[in-house]
């Protein structure tokens, strides 16, 4: 506890300091200087932001391990307190909420995080739990869909279709990180129930990201034709997503082998990294190119590299594509977080109907996932761990309540800019990722201990 104090007045104390340094040096030096000097100003500004976003990101993801909770929780976490400080008077990060430099860093770092969750995913691994992932999977998206959907209706009832869709289709989340993470703690990630849960939630994500292009899709279509979306429309944006992820596959396993294999011709150092991320960089462009959220060409990218397509690189001595990418994703991801925490507004907390509507939509989401218990029908298995283990929404809720929030419906009667994800909403989403993502790691390690006493005392 002593250890825990400590660290939290080494934070206070530094954020404190280049607080104060920013707003002395940073405001005070912008009305005094221009031309070139401004450039620098600009230049000094980010890096600032950078050293104040790392350093918050890492002391938070120390403090939240501390309680074996998830690093990214941290991060959020001490990103809305940072960017809440202007309620209490100091206003001296406001401007590292509006910043595009950091923006564009954050959103390279969302890419980096589904690349890497794409590396880590086998298609292999998947092919071999079947049809029990694949059916739970299916359940855990559709009902909590259709949940979520139905909580935005009752306490949105004002907005339009396509915000409560939007909420649905962020329920449908799953992060595989933090139920690895529990499963490997307690020496469970060789079990059938984790292997399960595992193929399960690669499938989910896969699943949930093109369920989120197709709503974006139907959003864009909205507001470009302004006469709502027909069923065709619909159809044609499923094709679109589900032939992007499926033409990816396909393409890319017949072409990244003789991609590498140019590519080891290159006598040039960092041929390896700089052939992965291109390949990264391209399929987020693509999808971006015909609608889709980059993040989705992201995750693409990753699921086709394999390492027996890269062995001439290994073979040589050199790290795999994912150690490689490690240091990057450790720099920009954090951004994300950061930055994601400090879009939520804390005022709105004090909204007793935000609060009830980020409970309900709490339940929902836990009780959404406890359905994929009923896609088990081996009676051998622990089901309620399969759907205690599907709970978390963690880092890939944040991903999809993020881009809602960047996201305008545009309405020509009378002509507004509505958005899609409003600040209350943005906070009640958050509320339900925190509690998910807290109550998972404790539930499943009771449940699958649970269960082993059962087996010894038998």
């Amino acid at each position: 506890m002593t250890r825990i104090l400590t660290t939290r007045r080494i934070f206070v104390g530094i954020v404190v300091t280049l607080g104060y340094l920013f707003y002395n040096f940073a405001f005070a030096t912008a009305g005094e200087t221009g031309g070139a000097a401004g450039h620098g100003n600009e230049v000094a500004d980010v890096l600032l932001g950078l050293i104040i976003i790392l350093l918050a990101a890492k002391l938070g993801g120390d403090l939240f391990e501390r309680f074996k909770q998830p690093a990214v929780l941290g991060e959020l976490i001490i990103g809305m307190l940072i960017g809440n400080l202007a309620l209490i008077g100091p206003e001296i990060f406001e401007p590292f909420k509006h910043s595009l430099t950091l923006d564009v860093l954050a959103e390279l770092g969302v890419i980096i995080l589904l690349f890497e969750v794409g590396l880590e995913s086998s298609l292999k691994e998947m092919m071999k739990v079947g049809v029990a992932s694949f059916m739970v999977a299916t359940f855990g998206v559709v009902a909590p869909f259709f949940l979520g959907w139905g909580v935005a209706i009752f306490f949105l009832p004002e907005a339009s279709i396509y915000v409560h869709i939007f909420i649905g289709a962020t329920m449908t989340a799953t992060s595989v990180g933090i139920t690895a993470r529990v499963l490997k703690d307690i020496g469970k990630i060789r079990t059938r129930e984790a292997k399960i849960i595992l193929g399960a939630a690669v499938i989910d994500d896969i699943m949930g990201l093109i369920i989120l292009a197709v709503v974006v899709g139907i959003i864009d279509a909205a507001n470009t034709g302004g006469a709502g979306v027909g069923s065709l429309d619909v159809f044609l944006i499923v094709a679109k997503a589900l032939g992007f992820v499926i033409g990816s596959i396909i393409i890319g396993n017949m072409m990244m082998p003789q991609i590498f294999k140019f590519g080891s011709k290159f006598k040039v150092s960092g041929i390896l990294l700089s052939t992965a991320l291109l390949v990264c960089f391209l399929m987020a462009y693509l999808a971006s190119l015909i609608g889709l959220a980059p993040i989705v060409g992201a995750f693409a990218a990753g699921l086709i590299l394999d390492k027996v397509q890269y062995k001439d690189f290994t073979d040589r001595g050199e790290h795999s594509v994912e150690e490689l990418i490690a240091p990057i994703g450790v720099l920009l991801i954090p951004i994300f977080f950061v930055k994601m925490g400090m879009m939520v507004d804390l005022s709105t907390f004090g909204n007793t109907s935000i609060l009830a509507f980020a409970g309900v939509m709490t339940i929902a989401a836990i009780a959404g996932k406890q359905v994929c218990s009923l896609a088990i029908f081996d009676k051998s298995i622990n089901k309620i761990a399969i759907g205690l283990g599907m709970i978390p929404r963690g880092e890939v809720g944040l991903i999809f309540v993020g881009i809602g929030a960047k996201m305008v419906l545009e309405m020509p009667i009378p002509f507004q800019h509505l958005p899609i994800v409003s600040s209350g909403t943005y906070s009640a989403v958050v509320i339900m990722v925190i509690v998910t993502t807290l109550v998972t790691p404790p539930l499943l390690k009771m449940s699958l201990l649970k269960d082993d006493k059962k087996k010894a005392s038998a």
